[in-house]
């Protein structure tokens, strides 16, 4: 795939989804991931990291207590079952699928194709088949060349890798998918890892039966998760929700607690138009998350240019955080953390009215009240009482 080189240039939607790219902006090579970098980069990998990973193969599973037992690791674990099997079925050809490489076709493209009218009708059926399919959301925007890794990785020899995707693409279908809001109170822990395993292991059925329906109807679909593209510009773009400075997307429905996969395809579609509500102004006025960061790997501030971290894109203005310092509190516990998702604010459950309310007015002039009201909330939950709960 051939890629244009005014890659700086401003789109359409930028402003309303909240991007602002710079003269300086390069596209994100994902060597430079710290996740990946924690298996080449010795500023990076430690023993620690090294840990890190094998406790997901149960080889160095720590003991710390509450919420760190061989019973709340054990369902982390099984809890990534789906999501590993698709990650290592074509790991013998340097393809960890779902993170390093997109999911490969388990379905052909049809011979017959639908003929499409109407991209709104389509853009409505295909949300309507999303859900059906256990997506929570599901927006659609353009194919947006500039949030597309330069290269992959070869995960045989942490080399690069072309990141091709087929000709003709013109639509990101963006899906999230709800973390489960008990154990996300109980961050951080390895029970709470269980609420990230599940929704990648659902997000992987999920994008992989939407991708096989778009097939079935004789279009391409590209089934991705973590792989090949930057999957937050796309979720704004889609209209989800905003970014935040705790580096997630503040949705109206769930807060920050989701997970986001994507489709890339061809099929005629109409795209959603990203619509700020006043996420960012109360960020603006809101640092619990960085506050509450034990290693403070998050930022204070105005959103600013970044690209002096290896792991930060170039040339994008926003707030960006420090992924070695985030990710070595990661390897410390062995564990992911979302403490910042915990505390956020937004972090809520939005169907009773109280908490509708709040949303209101925190996205509203009024939003220092709503900063105010929020004051003693986001605190963690032992992770024995959900074990005692069940």
């Amino acid at each position: 795939m051939s890629y244009p080189k005014n890659h700086n240039l401003p789109h359409p939607n930028d402003a309303a989804a909240g991007i602002e790219v710079t003269e300086d902006f390069e596209r994100f090579t994902q060597r430079n991931d710290v996740f990946t970098r924690a298996f080449w980069d010795d500023t990076v990998r430690t023993k620690q990291t090294d840990g890190f990973f094998a406790s997901y193969r149960m080889e160095a599973t720590p003991r710390r207590g509450d919420g760190f037992t061989q019973r709340d690791f054990a369902l982390r674990n099984a809890a990534w079952l789906i999501s590993d099997v698709i990650t290592d079925r074509h790991a013998d050809q340097g393809r960890r699928e779902g993170f390093q490489a997109p999911i490969s076709y388990d379905t052909p493209v049809a011979p017959m194709q639908l003929e499409v009218d109407d991209p709104n009708e389509m853009s409505t059926e295909i949300k309507r088949i999303a859900k059906f399919f256990g997506a929570n959301l599901c927006g659609v925007t353009d194919m947006d060349d500039r949030w597309l890794y330069a290269s992959r990785i070869d995960t045989r020899d942490l080399s690069e890798a072309p990141n091709d995707l087929p000709e003709g693409m013109t639509s990101v279908i963006v899906l999230g998918h709800e973390m489960d809001a008990e154990l996300v109170a109980t961050y951080p822990s390895a029970l709470a890892g269980a609420a990230t395993g599940r929704e990648y292991s659902h997000e992987a059925s999920v994008v992989m039966q939407l991708a096989a329906y778009i097939r079935n109807l004789g279009y391409d679909a590209v089934a991705s998760m973590n792989d090949t593209g930057l999957v937050i510009p796309y979720a704004v773009k889609a209209g989800l929700g905003e970014y935040a400075r705790n580096q997630m997307v503040i949705t109206p429905e769930f807060g920050p607690r989701l997970r986001f996969s994507k489709i890339f395809t061809n099929l005629p579609l109409a795209h959603d138009v990203a619509e700020p509500k006043g996420v960012k102004d109360f960020c603006d006025i809101c640092t619990k998350c960085a506050d509450a960061c034990p290693v403070k790997a998050l930022p204070f501030g105005a959103p600013e240019v970044g690209g002096s971290n290896v792991s930060a894109i170039k040339g994008v203005r926003k707030w960006t955080s420090d992924a070695e310092k985030c990710f070595s509190f990661w390897a410390k516990t062995s564990t992911d953390c979302a403490i910042c998702m915990r505390v956020c604010p937004f972090n809520r459950d939005f169907d009773t009215w109280p908490h509708r309310l709040w949303r209101k007015l925190a996205l509203s002039r009024f939003r220092k009240l709503a900063l105010w009201l929020d004051r003693n909330r986001g605190g963690r939950v032992k992770p024995s009482t959900w074990w005692e709960k069940t």
